[in-house]
């Protein structure tokens, strides 16, 4: 009788993307990624993007990507199902952010204004991009169905607010500085496009919520946690984790996440549907 051999074990550590940003300008990026996760893991490293933040979600549930950087609604989806999330970005000095609502400069849109007009949305999984607009919307009696007179999703910021510019699309959202810092949506306008800030013009703020965060699939080894951790925690300490935090993450350090700290969004997630 013969014995099949056994399957090696995978050497390989997957780390998702979300599509949020860009898949080329992800991919792009993914190299210098994975080069910096490889040396504080000791093995091989592939990073991916995703095609939507369900798919980012479902990869990680299922194993087929062991750690992922996710918008929060991800993070608190995964959470409450018992993933860990090992950190969080901090932009400005902020764990949270908002999300701006706004349209071309010189529209004059107004909340009184929206009925008939065309929305861009990132993913309805997307806490800045349409979930937290979504919410403040009906919390102001506008129903988002009965008000737009199309809602696109576009899979990106970029793309969203590019349909605003190129006139197929009347309004967008975007993440933005929290109000403590005295930064405006412009500031989050210029992170997706830059030199673009002054293209658009304001409609509403939203409340804010959770900085995007790191969680880490349940199977993942105990000891490769630990070493994630230490790396994502540590980026800011060297110029080439400098550039990675700006250039992917958009954020200026990670610390650590509190356990179930994303579970309040699923309050915005309800009230989105």
């Amino acid at each position: 009788m013969s014995v099949s051999p056994p399957t090696p074990a995978r050497f390989s550590f997957r780390f998702g993307l979300p599509p949020s940003l860009g898949n080329s300008l992800a991919r792009d990026r993914a190299e210098h990624l994975a080069s910096l996760i490889e040396r504080a893991l000791g093995r091989k490293v592939e990073v991916s993007v995703a095609a939507s933040y369900e798919a980012l979600a479902k990869d990680l549930l299922a194993g087929r990507a062991d750690a992922v950087w996710a918008p929060p609604f991800v993070c608190a989806r995964v959470e409450a199902m018992g993933v860990r999330v090992l950190a969080r970005g901090v932009r400005r000095g902020r764990s949270s952010y908002r999300s701006a609502l706004v349209a071309r400069v010189g529209s004059g849109l107004k909340l009184e204004t929206l009925q008939g007009r065309r929305v861009a949305w990132v993913d309805r999984d997307s806490v800045a991009g349409y979930l937290l607009p979504v919410a403040y919307l009906k919390a102001k009696g506008q129903e988002p169905a009965k008000t737009f007179a199309s809602q696109q999703l576009t899979g990106s910021y970029k793309a969203s607010l590019e349909a605003v510019l190129g006139g197929t699309a009347d309004v967008a959202s975007v993440f933005c500085p929290p109000e403590s810092t005295g930064l405006t949506f412009a500031d989050g306008v210029e992170v997706v496009l830059p030199g673009k800030g002054r293209e658009f013009e304001l409609i509403a703020y939203t409340e804010e919520a959770p900085n995007d965060g790191v969680p880490v699939g349940m199977g993942v080894a105990p000891e490769l946690v630990g070493q994630l951790e230490r790396a994502l925690l540590g980026l800011h300490e060297s110029e080439d984790g400098k550039r990675l935090l700006e250039e992917i993450f958009t954020a200026e350090r990670f610390e650590p996440a509190p356990r179930m700290g994303y579970r309040a969004l699923y309050r915005v997630a309800l009230a989105s549907l």
